[in-house]
């Protein structure tokens, strides 16, 4: 197996990226939220940022992420931006994200919503930021081959985005191990994640199919022991939720 480093981690080891969504924390106390995933030794923060027009909710904007940036600085932020006109939504985000002391926030958005989307992780980029693109489950995995070099992250979403605590659609990680053989094939060195409905039971499917990131919102809310949570989810098996 070919071990590719990047973001400081080496591809084709064990090790998973746990990032816990925000969009499933009480929403009166998001800087409670995130001190609660340092706690849990998580290794990301997944923020959704929804529209009410590429998907039905409305969820938040760029001054909330700027002010957990300012609670927060140890964990890198995942932007995830489903949302129509991401092109302005990544300047404004990347904006109130300029003075992280981290070099590994990034912004994720949707290849659905843009028609530019080479044009937009350059543009991401030059910002800063990490450049991630994201599938929804009617989307193959094959429209992104031309991006591939260009990316920094893949995230597969396997569940129809929009509400928390959904059940994930099987068939969704054959993308997942779709992008991880075409990866390996050209020596690519982008990450990939998965979002929607992943779980203590499910996790492990996630890993073997070979995502790297494992989102999980609303079973790392409800979990009694996060950091006992958090450890399944990399497959410690040491590990009781």
């Amino acid at each position: 197996m070919t071990i590719v480093p990047v973001w400081g981690i080496l591809i084709g080891m064990p090790s998973t990226i746990v990032a816990p969504s925000i969009l499933s924390a009480d929403f009166s106390d998001f800087g409670g939220a995130v001190t609660t995933m340092e706690d849990s030794g998580a290794d990301w923060v997944h923020l959704d940022v929804m529209d009410g027009q590429f998907v039905p909710p409305l969820t938040f904007g760029p001054q909330l992420a700027g002010d957990l940036r300012r609670r927060s600085r140890k964990l890198p932020f995942d932007i995830h931006l489903m949302v129509q006109n991401p092109e302005a939504m990544a300047r404004a985000f990347a904006s109130t994200l300029a003075d992280s002391p981290l070099k590994d926030d990034a912004i994720t958005f949707h290849l659905e919503a843009t028609v530019h989307a080479h044009r937009l992780i350059q543009e991401i980029r030059g910002l800063g930021m990490k450049a991630g693109i994201s599938i929804v489950p009617s989307t193959p995995s094959a429209m992104l081959d031309e991006l591939l070099p260009f990316v920094d992250l893949v995230l597969v979403m396997t569940v129809n985005p929009g509400w928390g605590g959904q059940k994930p659609i099987p068939q969704c990680l054959d993308k997942v191990r779709n992008l991880g053989l075409r990866r390996r094939e050209r020596g690519l060195a982008f990450l990939i994640s998965v979002d929607g409905g992943i779980n203590a039971g499910n996790s492990g499917e996630a890993r073997e199919a070979g995502a790297d990131i494992l989102v999980a919102g609303s079973a790392f809310f409800a979990a009694p022991d996060k950091k006992a949570f958090v450890r399944n989810l990399r497959g410690d098996p040491s590990s009781r939720v």
